[in-house]
């Protein structure tokens, strides 16, 4: 085993899974406020901020040994909260930005792009986290541990390092005043190609306006 692996002995486990599930808690609760509207204007440099954070949490969980949970079955959590109406806010809220071009597997050569949603990464990503914050909250400690780590290198760290991209570039658009340029028809119901990876020219203006101000630049 690496060296760079961390060993549960390294470290309290109980004091790892504290901080590890208020990492999730609290983008759990920071996403869902975000996800309200209430201040569009810094939603996206907001989202950047907390979904870097979130990253964090899941580095620490992909550097951890493997986690082994206590029950050789995963016991039944009840049934999943639905996250479409979350899902359905981020779209309305991100609208023209919430799509962006993605490759999945940066190790598979010759894929193209594809294209995603910020609102459904985001969507995505609370989902698993619940998932083991419900373990968590009936004591289930390993278990959740387990989960959290499992679907971080299976699933939502993939997705959530692909929409730290996404909401980045957006940032980085405004700060160097490079407005984003022509869609040409990306959508998430049809394939992404090199030549169309842009978002809507409406984007730029949209972002001039609505992100511009709370990250300190003056708008025309």
């Amino acid at each position: 085993m690496s060296d760079a692996t961390l060993h549960q002995s390294d470290q309290d486990p109980d004091s790892f899974a504290v901080q590890i599930a208020d990492s999730v808690e609290s983008f759990i609760v920071a996403v869902t406020e975000v996800a309200k509207g209430d201040e569009p204007a810094s939603a996206v440099p907001f989202l950047l901020l907390e979904v870097s954070q979130l990253l964090l949490a899941g580095g620490r969980l992909g550097a951890h040994e493997d986690f082994v949970p206590d029950e050789r079955y995963e016991p039944d959590t009840g049934p999943e909260p639905d996250v479409d109406d979350l899902r359905e806010r981020f779209a309305e809220l991100l609208r023209p930005v919430d799509v962006y071009s993605e490759v999945f597997d940066p190790y598979e050569p010759r894929k193209a792009p594809v294209a995603c949603r910020v609102s459904d990464d985001l969507a995505d990503i609370v989902t698993d986290l619940r998932h083991g914050l419900a373990h968590y909250r009936e004591g289930r400690v390993s278990e959740a541990l387990w989960w959290w780590q499992f679907s971080y290198l299976s699933n939502w760290g993939t997705t959530a390092s692909a929409c730290l991209r996404a909401l980045q570039s957006l940032v980085a658009h405004v700060r160097l005043d490079q407005p984003l340029g022509e869609l040409d028809g990306l959508d998430t119901d049809s394939e992404a190609s090199l030549d169309d990876g842009q978002l809507e020219e409406e984007a730029g203006r949209v972002m001039a306006a609505e992100i511009a101000e709370p990250l300190g630049l003056r708008t025309v």
